[in-house]
């Protein structure tokens, strides 16, 4: 199988890329480094260092010709995207448009986005979320990811391609990145190893759901076990974690015996984020495996190398 993997030099998609690989799979994938890493890539994946936006990385898909693409490459820092929603909409909705298409023109089998189980929702009206939840993003990024998602579907409808959008609630893990959406994960790791005191703005109090990154991958993955299933699906635990039991759960694994500083809370943070499972267990037979504590732990041990 021939796969293309953007976003791929990445958190979360060079977690995939590995994935692949152990598949068997022909890898490609498309990076432009600006959050990615050579470090993270694949020995046995090509890689290219193209920005999706920019007519070389849609001439590179077209040449590959791949069965599935899995699309991470995205503009996903929720405060950029305030600041500027052009650049976000420029990257999250016309790259994905672009790439979409000529990979339905190129006669690929699925195309499989990543999309946003927080911020697509905004302020929850129920807990978990689930897909029917209606979709009050208070971000232009949790915006351009629906609106991508729109996109895809109408590709899927008109070229008999089979598209998907996961929608990833808090993605923690090894290689995570500070700046997003879970990357509260990466900082308190570091500052905590460091012996430096975490900053939590506001009470602590607010809650999120955090799911691992090897789960995540795994849910990719069984698109291609499952042939029939499409759509948008959550990928979470379905369960909260406020802040303060976050740090606590860190400090332990770092060995960290200070306390947090506080500070004023975030305009616009969302107090309560966590979505269900039930669709995607239903779809692709997927549960998440990793409970947070032995997540968490693992992922301070890969920063802690690293220290």
């Amino acid at each position: 199988m021939r796969t293309l993997v953007t976003g791929g030099a990445g958190f979360i998609g060079s977690h995939l890329a590995d994935g692949a690989c152990a598949r068997g799979h022909e890898v490609l994938i498309i990076d432009d480094l600006s959050r990615g890493s050579r470090a993270n890539l694949p020995e046995q994946a090509r890689f290219l260092q193209l920005d999706i936006t920019q007519p070389e990385a849609i001439d590179a898909l077209r040449d590959f010709a791949p069965d599935a693409v899995f699309h991470f490459a995205a503009q996903m820092d929720v405060r950029h995207s305030v600041a500027d929603p052009i650049f976000d909409a420029q990257v999250n909705v016309l790259g994905t448009i672009a790439l979409a298409r000529a990979a339905a023109e190129s006669g690929c089998q699925l195309f499989a986005m990543a999309s946003t189980g927080g911020a697509i929702y905004g302020e929850q009206s129920e807990y978990p979320a689930s897909e029917s939840h209606p979709c009050r993003s208070e971000s232009p990024y949790g915006l351009s990811k629906l609106a991508g998602e729109q996109y895809l579907d109408y590709f899927g409808r008109t070229s008999g391609m089979r598209t998907a959008a996961l929608r990833l609630a808090n993605v923690y893990g090894p290689r995570q990145d500070p700046h997003g959406e879970a990357g509260v994960v990466a900082i308190f790791s570091q500052k905590m190893l460091a012996g430096e005191q975490p900053t939590i703005f506001g009470d602590g109090g607010q809650t999120r759901d955090y799911v691992y990154v090897g789960d995540v991958v795994a849910g990719y993955l069984s698109l291609l076990d499952h042939p029939e299933a499409s759509g948008s699906m959550n990928i979470g635990t379905g369960i909260e974690t406020d802040v303060n039991e976050l740090a606590r759960v860190i400090g332990d694994a770092a060995k960290y015996d200070g306390e947090p500083a506080y500070a004023p809370g975030k305009p616009g943070e969302q107090r309560r984020s966590v979505i269900s499972h039930q669709l995607a267990t239903e779809r692709l037979g997927w549960t998440p495996r990793m409970d947070l504590q032995t997540g968490l732990q693992q992922t301070v041990a890969w920063f802690a190398e690293r220290v």
